[in-house]
């Protein structure tokens, strides 16, 4: 098992319930500093602020949605551009993904979740650092089958791999 904890974490979900319950995964894996937010603009702040170094991101929140809060994060100046996200929803349709993946997420995660697939998602950020690539129509990590949104021009690399995470 790895030691996460060196890494600080955001939760941003607008149940409780779902934050305690990943809290407390959170917290078994050794993570202590976790920030939560109840909906997309405390998140926006709180990544501001905070600059955390994963995002657990729900899809349906008041005030903006995960995909809103994806949009502003993933802004050429936006609040931490680079910030590895894992998307959390219960929704799980292929339109969905497919979205979302272009929104520049890394990882995706279904509810209701459970430890195994949660350390899954943080062993493959944590191991696996994507670059990060900018076309005309995406920037976000690239893409783990390698094959970016339809765009006519090549990628352009933004970020090499060199911000690995140590364990």
């Amino acid at each position: 098992m790895y030691d996460f904890s060196n890494l600080n974490v955001a939760i941003a979900d607008d149940s409780a319930f779902f934050r305690t319950s990943l809290r407390s995964v959170l917290y078994g894996f050794g993570i202590r500093d976790i920030f939560e937010a109840e909906d997309g603009k405390q998140c926006l702040t709180m990544v501001e602020k905070l600059r955390p170094d994963i995002l657990f991101l729900d899809w349906e929140m008041p005030e903006m949605s995960g995909l809103q809060v994806m949009r502003d994060i993933r802004r050429e100046d936006g609040p931490h551009p680079f910030l590895p996200v894992i998307m959390v929803t219960s929704h799980t349709e292929l339109d969905r993904v497919q979205q979302a993946t272009t929104l520049g997420i890394h990882e995706l995660l279904c509810k209701p979740i459970a430890a195994k697939p949660v350390y899954q998602r943080l062993v493959s950020i944590v191991t696996n650092p994507r670059k990060f690539v900018r076309t005309a129509s995406y920037f976000g990590p690239m893409p783990r089958n390698g094959k970016l949104p339809v765009d006519e021009s090549p990628p352009d690399i933004i970020k090499e791999d060199g911000d690995a995470f140590i364990l």
